[in-house]
C-alpha cells in the first residue's frame, strides 16, 4: 500500500504516524498496523497464505500524542501476482539466416492465480 506523506504544516502535533485498518473484501474484521514514521510513504503487508490478485479493503487515517483522526473512505486493493508457474507451449526455432533465428510460441494467458506475464525469457 503506498500513501502520500501528510505535509508537516498539517501533522498538527507531536507523535504523528498512520494508522492502516484492512480486511480481505467480504471479512467482518479488519486488521489493525500503525506506522510511528512521519515520513512512511509505504505500508507492506506480508502473509504467505493470501493468493496471488486476492481483494483487500483498506482504510488510511492518521494519529498523534492527542489521539486518532477520522480514517479514510474504504479503497479496494489487490495483492501482489505470483510468478508463473508454467513454461510457454508451443516453442519452435526457425533458421531465418547464418546470423539469425527465428524463436517462436504461444503466449501464456492471464489467468486469476498467475496474474500478468510481462515478458519471456530466451535461453541458447
Amino acid at each position: 500500500l503506498s500513501l502520500q506523506p501528510v505535509p508537516e504544516e498539517l501533522q498538527n502535533g507531536e507523535g504523528f504516524g498512520y494508522i492502516i485498518v484492512f480486511r480481505p473484501l467480504g471479512s467482518t474484521s479488519w486488521t489493525k498496523a500503525v506506522v510511528a514514521s512521519v515520513e512512511a510513504s509505504k505500508y507492506v503487508y506480508r502473509n504467505e497464505s493470501i493468493t496471488p490478485l486476492s481483494p483487500f479493503e483498506v482504510k488510511v487515517g492518521v494519529y498523534n500524542n492527542e489521539g486518532e483522526g477520522t480514517l479514510s473512505s474504504i479503497s479496494v486493493v489487490y495483492s501482489g501476482e505470483d510468478e508463473p508457474q508454467i513454461a510457454p507451449a508451443g516453442t519452435s526455432a526457425l533458421s531465418v539466416s547464418a546470423a539469425e533465428v527465428e524463436v517462436s510460441w504461444q503466449p501464456i494467458a492471464w489467468n486469476r492465480h498467475t496474474g500478468r506475464v510481462l515478458g519471456y525469457e530466451v535461453r541458447w
